[in-house]
């Protein structure tokens, strides 16, 4: 008999995005790049192309729960990743699920409003992952708008103190959305200076890039890197992924994951 491989699980909740540049084909597709598989569980639906999100729908708590609870019954998981969660109740869910399972690295990508300014997340949703899942994360990678209203200051430093306040280990506050010759990523932890991470600007906005960048971490910490070469490892595919961008409808272009890419 044939000897299996064997590549370590990343477990992803997040929405469904029919153009597949966000959401959990990103997810997907990062994942199984780095030398990762992928479990899936989607958290929600939504009427979104290229340009927008014009709607969405959070699946059943009670179906999540399910396949949660099945996964770890027949895989080991060795980090998570978190996108749009739908519902604030999909929140609670998930949170039971880790409580139960401490020392699996999350990675938290809090997903809010899309590029285009269509509407993720309500209060409900907003408040219950500020007060029950932001504490067991490793990880938060807000972009620029995120971070804002997360952490209620348009100061980034103040901004990220705030959601260091709410128990996770780090935020890494992105700069995509931002403008100059490189994207700073800024890595924050308590009792820490911030740590910046560049890599140069290609040029524009894409649709995908936190949703790849956040469950690339998650890649390279189920590989085993600590967080810092993680984080690397994943602007590296990022940037590399934008390079070969792909026209895929009339608003922002597709990073192309799908390519051959060593790091």
């Amino acid at each position: 008999m044939t000897e299996l491989n064997f590549r370590p699980h990343v477990l992803v909740i997040s929405g469904l995005d029919p153009s597949g540049g966000a959401g959990i084909q990103a997810d997907i597709q990062a994942i199984t790049a780095l030398g990762c598989h992928p479990l899936p569980v989607i958290s929600c639906l939504t009427v979104q192309d290229t340009c927008n999100v014009h709607g969405a729908e959070a699946m059943n708590p009670e179906m999540i729960r399910r396949q949660l609870a099945t996964l770890a019954e027949d895989s080991p998981i060795h980090a998570v990743k978190t996108g749009a969660l739908g519902s604030a109740e999909i929140v609670d869910v998930l949170v039971d699920f880790l409580a139960a399972r401490p020392g699996i690295p999350l990675i938290t990508d809090p997903v809010i409003k899309a590029a285009g300014g269509g509407d993720l997340a309500d209060e409900a949703l907003i408040e219950r992952m500020k007060k029950r899942l932001f504490g067991l994360a490793e990880m938060l990678t807000p972009n620029g708008i995120e971070l804002e209203l997360l952490g209620e200051s348009a100061e980034p430093d103040i901004a990220a103190g705030r959601l260091l306040e709410t128990g996770c280990q780090s935020v890494l506050a992105t700069g995509g959305h931002g403008t100059g010759q490189d994207i700073i990523n800024t890595l924050y932890m308590k009792d820490h200076r911030p740590e910046k991470f560049s890599v140069e600007r290609v040029g524009g906005e894409y649709h995908g890039t936190g949703c790849t960048l956040a469950a690339s971490i998650a890649a390279g910490r189920a590989s085993g890197l600590a967080p810092t070469p993680a984080i690397g490892q994943a602007q590296n595919f990022v940037s590399h992924a934008i390079g070969h961008a792909l026209r895929v409808g009339r608003g922002q272009p597709v990073p192309d994951r799908g390519i051959t890419w060593t790091n």
